[in-house]
């Protein structure tokens, strides 16, 4: 199960932080993973986070702006959003991907086993 955290209200270039706590897993062979998803518009990867924290892809609108981050021993992910754009605007939901010993990213919407129920993201001009 997981639970999101964080969102709101943004001024354009300014910050926020949403999170993501999993419960009922005591392993951490699994990769997060932010999506997004804006009015009339399909789900997208935003970026994911493998198993060890060592990669950390991003989707080409969010990369130098957005840093995706997890704590193990908490089992919860974080996705911090800087310099905020009004295109960033949109539903974020976190996912969980069962990986194992892979230590890789997903970025389709599929291999994502697991969804929270989203947080919505407003950014005004």
């Amino acid at each position: 199960q997981l639970q999101a955290f964080g969102g709101g209200l943004a001024q354009a270039g300014g910050s926020l932080r949403v999170s993501c706590a999993v419960s009922g897993r005591t392993d951490s062979d699994y990769g997060w993973g932010w999506f997004r998803q804006a009015a009339g518009m399909e789900r997208e990867f935003v970026a994911g986070i493998s198993r060890s924290g060592r990669r950390t892809p991003y989707a080409d609108s969010v990369k130098g702006r957005f840093t995706i981050f997890r704590d193990n021993r908490n089992n919860t992910g974080y996705l911090q959003m800087n310099s905020l754009k009004p295109e960033d605007t949109a539903i974020y939901f976190c996912a969980v991907a069962n990986t194992g010993s892979w230590d890789g990213v997903s970025r389709r919407l599929d291999d994502y086993r697991y969804w929270g129920r989203g947080t919505l993201v407003t950014v005004s001009s």
